[in-house]
């Protein structure tokens, strides 16, 4: 049976955007490989800890929200541990009052990006239109 889980990981800031991907994507590996699947994932960027962690101040934070036998997790966080890329690392299994809320933590994000798509495609026009005028 498969349970669903949230995982957020912090990275160490020194990372390139490409390191940081293959970081990601390792991870990512690891639970699909094991036969997991993959919910929903976000790259929440660069913030500052709390606390320094291993001398840095800062860390790039990424979420997975999966489907997962509960025998996977521990080789899932047994490969944070080997990956000296992430610093620290959070695991919660979900049950259906936080699946719920995190259902609608996702379509509120989906909510506000398609809102704001929508906010841009008329400046954009507005931008042809205006080279258009002056063209003529």
């Amino acid at each position: 049976m498969l349970n669903n889980y949230e995982a957020v990981f912090i990275m160490t800031p020194v990372l390139s955007e490409q390191q940081t991907k293959e970081t990601v994507d390792k991870m990512k590996s690891v639970l699909t490989d094991g036969g997991a699947e993959i919910v929903h994932e976000e790259n929440w960027g660069l913030k500052k800890l709390a606390y320094p962690v291993q001398h840095k101040n800062t860390g790039y934070y990424y979420l997975l929200q999966f489907k997962a036998d509960p025998a996977l997790i521990l080789k899932f966080e047994v490969a944070m541990k080997r990956d000296e890329k992430v610093l620290r690392w959070l695991t919660v299994s979900l049950d259906k009052h936080a699946l719920e809320y995190a259902e609608r933590r996702i379509a509120k994000r989906n909510g506000q990006q398609a809102a704001a798509q929508e906010a841009a495609e008329p400046a954009q026009e507005t931008a042809v239109e205006t080279v258009e005028n002056k063209e003529a």
